[in-house]
């Protein structure tokens, strides 16, 4: 986003050099980024020591989950494909 906004800035400010109304567009895309843009300060965004909302670990643990059965579906039906995997795996 902030690289979106920084393009945007410098096309206007290089438009601007013959006419100032895109001067005045680039302050104000730069003043509605600031204020609206950029979320809300006093939120950290999650990392690997903040602990996952039950939503989202919920919704990990079905993606999870599912794609073990899939990984099982798929082994069962080819078993040959998976030896060859695992061999070449080993090598």
């Amino acid at each position: 986003m902030r690289g979106i906004v920084a393009s945007g800035t410098v096309v206007l400010v290089i438009l601007g050099i013959g006419n100032h109304l895109w001067w005045l567009a680039a302050v104000a895309l730069l003043y509605v980024y600031a204020t609206h843009g950029r979320g809300s300060p006093g939120t950290p965004p999650p990392g690997p020591g903040t602990p996952p909302s039950p939503d989202t670990y919920r919704a990990y643990r079905e993606r999870r989950d599912r794609q073990a059965k899939w990984e099982r579906r798929y082994r069962r039906e080819r078993p040959f494909e998976t030896r060859r995997q695992e061999r070449q795996k080993s090598r």
